[in-house]
């Protein structure tokens, strides 16, 4: 997202202190999204200092995330700025490179794999969840902006929204590195970050084999994915198909790059 002239004043003229927390509490995580690790937790009507701002996941309609000057990042939905825009510069402004999005590929196979639901439903930890896995924010999934029961063309259109934090996840992890990356391989990659969430993504042997750029992208892929099939130390059959169809993914060709990107 870029900033225009209005916001960029707005930022200019804004204080660098403290903005009121109104979430009750207020989880603030390692990356701008609900799928990072938890940091640490503010309670409500804390004063919280916020240094940057960037895009993220939207939450009830603000897709803007506030990064703090404890280092993690909180939903801006959840803190009083006064305004629905950007107050504070985009983080990394003029280095931090735009994630490019999964292709429809990408889509489809997630989809095929977290199953579709046009109801809001309760899920087995009970969070009120539509379409394709989606978390909501209330019972009534209000922050949703399709109408439900959601069509299933509707169901891919919020699944590629969610699909945004895993595309920088990948993005900001493999930037910079020596790695070149097509749509289908970059695809593969965000299927398996959402899957397994962005904190396992950053400490993998497969992102170090990749970043080091000694071994071909799919001998990487092919070699490492396999290995994501554990939940609980079980073997999931489920996972086992997903990460097959990964790397085949992986392996289709295509002339369309996705990594590196120009910032």
């Amino acid at each position: 997202m870029k900033f225009t002239t209005l916001a960029a004043l707005v930022s200019s003229l804004a204080p660098a202190s403290a903005y009121l927390v109104t979430g009750d509490p207020l989880n603030c995580r390692s990356g701008p999204g609900t799928g990072y690790a938890i940091k640490k937790t503010y309670p409500k009507d804390t004063d919280i200092s916020i240094t940057c701002q960037t895009a993220g996941p939207s939450i009830n309609g603000n897709a803007i995330w506030d990064k703090t000057s404890d280092g993690c990042y909180v939903s801006d939905y959840y803190v009083k700025t006064g305004v629905s825009g950007y107050v504070m510069d985009k983080c990394g402004s003029g280095t931090t490179c735009d994630a490019p999005s999964a292709n429809q590929a990408t889509v489809n196979l997630i989809a095929e794999f977290e199953g579709f639901v046009d109801h809001v439903y309760i899920d087995d930890v009970g969070n009120p969840t539509v379409g394709y896995g989606h978390l909501c924010n209330d019972a009534k999934c209000s922050g949703v902006k399709y109408s439900i029961p959601l069509s299933e063309a509707d169901g891919k259109k919020l699944l590629a929204d969610d699909m945004k934090i895993f595309e920088d996840c990948i993005t900001t992890v493999l930037t910079p590195s020596k790695v070149t990356l097509n749509a289908n391989q970059y695809g593969a990659l965000v299927s398996w970050a959402f899957n397994m969430g962005c904190p396992a993504v950053e400490t993998s042997t497969l992102v170090a084999r990749l970043k080091a750029g000694t071994d071909p992208v799919n001998t990487v892929l092919a070699e490492e994915l396999p290995r994501w099939v554990h939940a609980g130390g079980v073997v999931f059959p489920g996972l086992v198909r997903r990460r097959k169809a990964e790397v085949a993914l992986a392996k289709e060709a295509t002339k369309v790059g996705a990594l590196p990107v120009d910032c």
